[in-house]
């Protein structure tokens, strides 16, 4: 499970947005965030574009560390 470190998170409603943003990547699955340790781990169907996943992130106001 790939695991990535977020910054900008302050809520439960950002780690809503954050989940909901990775959820529309291609082959991600089983999305889960954690606000206090500012990560979110996923499972992949098929090959993720680790790109796509920081444009996800970005777009939804936050950014990969």
């Amino acid at each position: 499970m790939p695991t990535i470190h977020i910054v900008g998170m302050t809520c439960q409603r950002c780690v809503a947005v954050v989940e909901e943003a990775l959820g529309r990547v291609d082959g991600v699955r089983d999305v889960e965030v954690n606000l206090d340790s500012g990560t979110a781990t996923f499972s992949e169907e098929k090959p993720v574009d680790m790109t796509a996943v920081r444009q996800a992130v970005a777009d939804a106001g936050y950014r990969v560390a």
